[in-house]
């Protein structure tokens, strides 16, 4: 019984001190829960690029990436990705947040990302770190974890100590028309009852996902060599150039074969869906292609084929087929965190569980204010009761105004 009531109590402070950014969490992961088809649905003209001609060539990858960067001012790209229909538009990467969609025939700007992919990002930013990379990402991955210890703790909290058809209603079936704090103690638990399985899989992953220490863990639980750490980020991506280069200024020792670099990653891959080209950010650096094969278990299985810039030789081949099992767990936990492993119905039942996870953060503060006032209401009526003893004490002792005036103030004679 007193380990109840410490669990109960430490569940309670633990949603009160994380429950407005679990609450962001969960709204915002709503908000994701069919993110690739929004921005795909979104992006459908700007992949399309028809050619002039029937017979008319594609212009080199190379002189597409120029003149996206020149409509970028000068902006270093750092990815191309393109995809097997000869109809389709290049998209030219600008770090993790600008695109440039390029018509390969022409070498005109189809359109930058779309509106869609912008708000999708935001969304996504808001749900991974508040914002801010730096300020809200130990943020939320601390809440992330408060997250999880209420969600396990719920489900030991609400347990039935006895099963019977009114106490499997109590928690499972959503009462429409109770009020107040009836209404909220039961959507309190019919939502834990529902959503706290598939929250605690949301957590876990997000954990990985969130933490280096659980991402490297899960590696060595398997017996793996854990992967260096990606060392920094988007922006410097765009900023930062290479010594090197700063000490040529600004010419790279040899320009890349962009277009021999793509034949050779197509050729490794038949039947690829998409090629994306990681330019290296320093001179002489190795070309990483992505090839995106076509759906497995995996929604989007990726392998990763390291090329030399300046002979287009296979350096590294790590086919997603034959990735070890740490690698397979961390790429199942990304879409298991999403839903995606499981297509349309899984990411239905993510977002959900998401909403699932909002209405428990409404309901448990509301549990939590209603609790205090009546904690503070008990207080109250039991502090009248001393002071209402005091004032009989006291006004037994001293007169009443009326009192006093009655012994000054002659009487009337009555009539």
């Amino acid at each position: 019984m007193r380990f109840r009531k410490a669990l109960f109590w430490l569940h309670l402070l633990t949603g009160l001190s994380a429950g407005a950014v679990i609450l962001v969490m969960a709204v915002t992961g709503v908000l994701l829960t069919f993110e690739p088809q929004l921005v795909e649905w979104a992006e459908r003209d700007l992949w399309c690029a028809e050619p002039p001609a029937l017979d008319a060539p594609r212009l080199p990858l190379a002189t597409l990436v120029a003149r996206a960067q020149e409509r970028r001012e000068g902006e270093r790209a750092t990815t191309v990705t393109a995809r097997p229909d000869p109809r389709s538009s290049v998209r030219i990467g600008f770090g993790r947040d600008a695109v440039l969609f390029m018509n390969p025939y022409t070498g005109d700007v189809v359109g930058p990302g779309s509106r869609m992919h912008d708000v999708m990002h935001a969304i996504e930013d808001w749900h991974r770190w508040l914002g801010s990379r730096d300020v809200g990402r130990p943020v939320t991955g601390a809440a992330n974890l408060a997250f999880l210890g209420l969600a396990i703790s719920g489900l030991y909290l609400w347990w039935p100590r006895g099963w019977s058809r009114a106490a499997v209603r109590a928690i499972a079936v959503p009462g429409l028309r109770l009020r107040g704090r009836a209404r909220d103690f039961n959507w309190h638990n019919t939502a834990g009852f529902w959503c706290a399985p598939v929250l605690i899989v949301l957590t876990l992953t997000g954990a990985v996902m969130s933490h280096q220490w659980a991402n490297d863990l899960l590696y060595r639980l398997t017996g793996n060599e854990p992967p260096p750490p990606a060392t920094g980020g988007p922006s410097a991506a765009r900023t930062a150039r290479p010594e090197g280069e700063r000490r040529r200024g600004g010419s790279e020792a040899r320009p890349l074969d962009l277009d021999a670099l793509h034949a050779r990653a197509a050729r490794q891959v038949p039947g690829w869906v998409t090629l994306t080209l990681r330019l290296p950010q320093r001179p002489g650096g190795p070309v990483a292609v992505l090839i995106q094969e076509p759906p497995t278990w995996h929604p989007s299985p990726r392998s990763v084929l390291t090329l030399d810039a300046a002979t287009a030789e296979v350096v590294r081949w790590e086919p997603f087929r034959e990735a070890n099992m740490g690698r397979t767990l961390r790429v199942l936990f990304r879409v298991l965190h999403t839903g995606e492993v499981g297509g349309v119905l899984g990411q239905l039942v993510a977002g959900l569980a998401s909403a699932g996870g909002a209405v428990l953060v409404y309901t448990g503060v509301a549990l939590a204010w209603r609790r205090y006032r009546a904690w503070t209401a008990r207080g109250r009526r039991d502090a009248p009761a001393v002071d209402d003893t005091n004032a009989e004490r006291v006004s037994a002792l001293t007169p009443h105004a009326s009192q006093r005036r009655d012994s000054t103030v002659p009487s009337q004679p009555t009539p």
